[in-house]
């Protein structure tokens, strides 16, 4: 008798064709979900009876209450190397083993540029304008030459992006609470005094920090209030960084000339949310690892991981 996998939170339906399953198909039943469970009683209704589940990134928790109401679960993999929303002691007490998959830094790294750029030159509402027959030029481009590129955080992504504004010939200026100037040095970009100078000083500031007590409504009312009414806010990282209200608040009134995020406290974001219709924001829906080379390492290696489990081997073991 075939064990039963369940695919999930797969929005694009891509999860069974992006790579080749056969290397399990003959032992495992491949279920995949596209609408996402939204809560525990959602998951654990839908996950009843599977042996296997799949979950992409950290879209779906897995607390000690999932768990407890999902008996036959036997193995969890999640891709990527990280995940904050599986109770790993949990799992081990219901003896589950989690596994998890590589994750490229390339797909983000690219999305935020692609939302500063759309930000600085108008694409989206000068596209729209000339699909709709709208004005033919109503926005004036925001110059990234020479200007200032503020980072907040320098790991592997704002590394990444740092280079990417250097080759603009922006400057680029980085800060995190550890960072040091001998990484900003090894980077090639300016260490600021305080994230306070950064604000202040940049035309642009990108957020590529992991989410922390520390880091949690890091930016709100105050230090919007310190960036220039030209500057623009983009943040790929994580949506608590922000404070949403104090965000929204700042567009309707024009204290900054724009953001661009593709984060949200809730995700899916709900059809009625403000942010949907909030002004001088570019808004994507969460695609910062949505690629097709990241998809065919998340599931391709999640197939390898089912498949090392069912010979007795697990393998990229989490927690």
């Amino acid at each position: 008798m075939k064990l039963r996998c369940a695919v999930i939170e797969d929005f694009q339906s891509v999860a069974t064709t992006v790579v080749d399953w056969s290397p399990v198909t003959d032992d495992v039943e491949i279920v995949t979900f596209t609408e996402h469970l939204a809560t525990v009683d959602e998951a654990a209704t839908a996950l009843d009876g599977f042996d296997i589940v799949v979950t992409l990134r950290e879209r779906v928790p897995f607390p000690a209450e999932l768990f407890a109401r999902l008996p036959r679960l036997r193995l969890l993999v999640a891709s990527g190397m990280r995940n904050s929303v599986i109770d790993f002691d949990a799992a081990r007490r219901h003896g589950v083993e989690v596994c998890g998959t590589a994750s490229s830094s390339t797909p983000p790294v690219e999305l935020t540029w692609a939302l500063l750029l759309g930000l600085a030159r108008g694409i989206v509402p000068e596209a729209t304008a000339l699909r709709t027959g709208g004005p033919w030029q109503s926005t004036l481009g925001a110059d990234l030459h020479g200007r200032t590129l503020g980072l907040l955080g320098l790991g592997k992504i704002g590394a990444r992006v740092a280079q990417v504004g250097l080759a603009f010939g922006m400057d680029v200026v980085a800060w995190s609470q550890n960072l040091t100037k001998e990484r900003a040095d090894e980077v090639g970009v300016r260490l600021a005094a305080s994230k306070e100078e950064l604000l202040a000083e940049s035309d642009f500031v990108s957020v590529h920090l992991a989410l922390g007590e520390r880091t949690r409504g890091l930016i709100g009312a105050a230090e919007l209030a310190r960036m220039r009414p030209t500057a623009y806010l983009i943040n790929t990282s994580r949506a608590a960084i922000v404070d949403t209200d104090a965000l929204l608040a700042a567009l309707n009134v024009g204290t900054i000339a724009g953001a661009a995020t593709d984060v949200f406290d809730v995700e899916p974001l709900p059809a009625d949310d403000p942010v949907r219709s909030a002004p001088r924001l570019l808004a994507t829906p969460h695609l910062g690892y949505v690629s097709r080379a990241n998809y065919e390492t998340y599931y391709g290696q999640a197939v390898e991981d089912i498949r090392a489990f069912l010979d007795g081997q697990p393998v990229r073991r989490l927690g």
